[in-house]
């Protein structure tokens, strides 16, 4: 028996978007850098807390502890209780048209200064030897540019847990600038490597492949959106 074909709810859009003009006003860059240094300082926190489940375990045992450590920063980080009031892996959400009522990023953060209804969303994606840039790309990037991921906003996060050393420089910075590649994920200009916070991080700036269809022209086209780059190091802690 085939499943039946999807089709939008615009009901289900109406609702998520009464009374929003989308997509929502830029977040400061000042606070995405905030973000980014607590998912480091996170990160740090969990490879020496729990080194084995940062080196080998799965992709949902990773981002489940920095769930977890994340939202502890809350009751912890003055700084970032101000900024972020709640994390919450797997969070089910409506894509752009509301085709699907299911779709689960990995982690949406929930600012103090932003509407509940469209939180920061982060996708995360494990970088070694058998997975890479492509299978981050394909499964990851492109969630964004869909509309099934972030369709509110105007920026997102990807986190990559890497295994095997690579770099953003190394890796995927030339995978975005080939040009079949800059054509399939709406490349717009060169990928910017950021510098000031502890892990390699980037920001890169793509178009979107869909239009709002709760909105009448000009106001249903989205917009590009900004992708922030966060690889943090998942290697396995070497001993002495």
């Amino acid at each position: 028996m085939s499943s039946p074909a999807l089709s939008p709810r615009p009901d289900q859009i109406a609702e998520l978007t009464r009374g929003l003009d989308l997509p929502l006003a830029a977040i400061d860059d000042d606070y995405l850098q905030i973000i980014a240094d607590g998912v480091a300082h996170a990160f740090k926190d969990l490879r020496a807390s729990a080194p084995s489940t940062v080196a080998a375990g799965d992709e949902a045992e990773v981002t489940a502890l920095l769930e977890a450590r994340l939202n502890r920063m809350i009751e912890e980080d003055r700084v970032w209780r101000q900024l972020v009031t709640s994390v919450v892996r797997g969070k089910e959400s409506l894509s752009f048209d509301g085709s699907h009522l299911e779709k689960r990023p990995d982690l949406s953060i929930h600012l103090s200064a932003r509407n509940r209804r469209f939180p920061l969303i982060a996708e995360a994606k494990i970088i070694d030897a058998t997975k890479g840039e492509n299978l981050y790309c394909s499964h990851g990037l492109k969630r964004f540019l869909d509309g099934e991921y972030g369709w509110g906003g105007r920026e997102a996060i990807m986190i990559a847990y890497v295994r095997d050393g690579t770099t953003i420089a190394n890796r995927l910075q030339p995978y975005l600038a080939k040009s079949t590649h800059a054509a399939s994920y709406a490349v717009q200009g060169s990928l910017s490597v950021l510098t000031g916070v502890g892990m390699d991080t980037a920001q890169s700036r793509h178009g979107r492949f869909f239009l709002y269809t709760h909105a009448t022209p000009p106001a249903n086209d989205p917009g590009a959106i900004a992708l922030w780059h966060l690889w943090v190091d998942a290697s396995a802690v070497k001993t002495t």
